[in-house]
């Protein structure tokens, strides 16, 4: 059973940077086949797509936020990590990581992040 745990700070301030990282227990992050995404969803509104960590390194991002992200991974610690640069109020949501195995998903339960003065 692959269990994913998000961690970070719950408010940043804008203009700054907003870091998250997600523990990965029960799967390693260089498991074949698996993507590693991380994923937000604004008050009131649908999910979004930020990007994902392939398991053999490569990333890909929404085009959208591309100009603002980056996803990477430390393997001897089995997590990977987002930043997401020059945030505004527009980037509180609730941010999630996910696994994604074909047609198995696996998701973390969340953590707010408010971007507030």
């Amino acid at each position: 059973q692959v269990q994913l745990q998000e961690s970070g700070p719950g408010l940043v301030k804008p203009s700054q940077i907003l870091s998250l990282t997600c523990a990965v227990s029960g799967r390693s992050l260089t498991a074949d086949h698996y993507y590693w995404s991380w994923i937000r969803q604004p008050p009131g509104k649908g999910l979004e797509w930020i990007g994902y960590i392939a398991y053999y390194g490569s990333t890909h991002y929404n085009p959208s936020l591309k100009s603002r992200t980056s996803i990477s991974r430390d393997t001897s610690k089995n997590q990977f990590t987002l930043q997401l640069s020059s945030v505004t109020p527009e980037d509180t949501a609730v941010y999630y990581c996910n696994a994604e195995l074909s047609t198995r998903y696996y998701w973390g339960k969340g953590t707010l992040v408010t971007v507030s003065s």
